[in-house]
């Protein structure tokens, strides 16, 4: 089985990527069991436009988000399907140590619930970044999403992003992102053990998902 390493949200994980041995189902984890989840709701994203961060093309909403920019940090998403896909995308890419330690612990401490915030703010904590200003940039483009779920005080959905893989291909990987509405804002619920890795996993295309337009590019 080969493997091969992709920057998904969050950061760079190794992913299994052989087709003869392809990701099993439970690769992603489910969704959290709540009795008021339905089923995907319609996101409109005509209005969104994208920004560079740090190689990183994100989206913006004037009207779901984020309202509040300081630096590198952001906050101030709607209580809606939008806010919530727009939340996740920011708070996850945002929680990834190259960043720095004012970027990250911050996002995570402040923005990341659930009994795992210990150990993703752990492996912030452990990261040593590479010499060379080209380690504090992403190569990484977001594709799509795909809701698992929406309500206005919880929301499940798998992010699609794409970067560079082994011998010069371009690898996919979806990553599971789970909110929760606490506070007057979403929060990410962290990912188990603390490592995206645990909430990522290869993907072949974007059938199924929905596109960003332009495929997440400006």
């Amino acid at each position: 089985m080969a493997a091969v390493s992709v920057v998904a949200l969050g950061g760079t994980v190794t992913l299994f990527n052989d087709r003869d041995d392809p990701p099993q189902q439970g690769a992603l984890p489910a969704a959290a069991v709540d009795h008021r989840l339905q089923s995907a709701p319609a996101t409109e994203l005509a209005g969104v436009s994208w920004r560079d961060f740090h190689g990183v093309q994100l989206p913006y909403s004037a009207t779901d988000g984020p309202r509040t920019i300081d630096h590198d940090r952001v906050w101030g998403f709607t209580q809606t399907p939008l806010g919530a896909l727009l939340a996740a995308v920011h708070l996850t890419v945002r929680s990834d140590p190259r960043w720095g330690q004012r970027v990250a612990e911050p996002t995570i401490t402040q923005q990341f619930v659930g009994p795992d915030v210990a150990g993703l703010m752990a492996s912030v904590n452990g990261y040593r970044p590479r010499a060379g200003s080209e380690a504090q940039r992403a190569y990484v483009v977001l594709e799509g999403f795909r809701w698992q779920g929406f309500t206005p005080d919880v929301a499940s959905l798998d992010l699609v992003s794409a970067g560079p893989g082994d011998s010069d291909r371009t690898v996919r990987a979806a990553t599971r992102v789970q909110l929760q509405w606490r506070n007057g804002d979403w929060r990410v619920v962290a990912p188990l053990a603390g490592t995206w890795t645990s909430a990522a996993a290869p993907v072949d295309s974007l059938d199924g998902y929905t596109r960003f337009p332009a495929g997440g590019r400006p």
